[in-house]
């Protein structure tokens, strides 16, 4: 889509180009994917539609999801609010991933709050049907139950300096 627009100069642009252009740009920020931003001119950059999108990416990157989760009330165009339902989702995702690495465990009222869910219902429901390894009981969540830790593998850090060390040597005598 965005190549598109960018390369086209065949049609017109359209009056619809830019919130299009800005959908595109959340769709792919909503599969977590890194839009083609410089794709864009300076221009484009500094439309509403695209820089919402822009600053939405930016804020996701940084993992201030707050921002990203408060912006669904600064919407530059009414066709972004259903791209802002699934953002708010994919965020939880990715809070939720991270979670369960860092944690054995939250209370439910700590889960409740990372997560941004308003119920005990909303977070049961999520469990359910997102994380069924998941186990909600004596008022906590537990991420998973019986976490099998992998044994971590040493890392040859000697033989990588070596490996290193003799890579730059020979790069020192081909220069």
């Amino acid at each position: 889509m965005l190549l598109f627009y960018c390369n086209s100069g065949i049609i017109p642009p359209s009056p619809q180009e830019y919130p299009i252009l800005g959908l595109d740009l959340l769709r792919l920020l909503v599969q977590n994917r890194i839009a083609e931003l410089e794709l864009l001119s300076a221009s484009a950059l500094e439309n509403p539609c695209i820089k919402h999108a822009v600053e939405l990416e930016q804020s996701f990157m940084e993992g201030a999801y707050n921002r990203v989760s408060s912006a669904k009330q600064t919407v530059p165009h009414e066709t972004y609010v259903y791209f802002m339902d699934l953002l708010a989702k994919t965020v939880r995702d990715e809070i939720a991933g991270c979670s369960e690495k860092a944690y054995d465990y939250f209370s439910i009222n700590e889960a409740k709050q990372i997560l941004m869910f308003s119920s005990d219902q909303e977070l049961s429901e999520y469990v359910r049907e997102e994380h069924p390894e998941w186990e909600i009981k004596n008022g906590c969540v537990f991420f998973q139950k019986g976490k099998e830790t992998a044994p971590c593998k040493e890392i040859p850090s000697l033989q990588l300096i070596k490996q290193t060390l003799s890579y730059a040597r020979e790069l020192e005598r081909i220069v």
